[in-house]
């Protein structure tokens, strides 16, 4: 079994985000899902594959985001 663990930093760069925000949707439980080793958070690499398969799925498909990933507010 071949696992790649993702730090949040590496996580928040294939999204093109900032740690802090991939830290937010952990809290929020929006997020990949990540498991605390110590004291650092590391996710696993299909699991992000996942979780991102899911949201462009969920694009497709005309339902609302409720992730709030992706989506824009403001009237812009």
């Amino acid at each position: 079994m071949n696992v790649r663990l993702l730090t949040t930093s590496e996580v928040a760069e294939r999204f093109r985000t900032s740690p802090s925000t991939v830290r937010y949707w952990r809290h929020l439980g929006i997020g990949p899902a990540g498991i605390r080793v110590g004291r650092r958070v590391l996710y696993d690499e299909a699991e992000c594959d996942r979780w991102w398969q899911s949201k462009v799925a969920a694009a497709g498909s005309g339902l609302p985001n409720r992730s709030g990933v992706g989506t824009r507010t403001g009237g812009h």
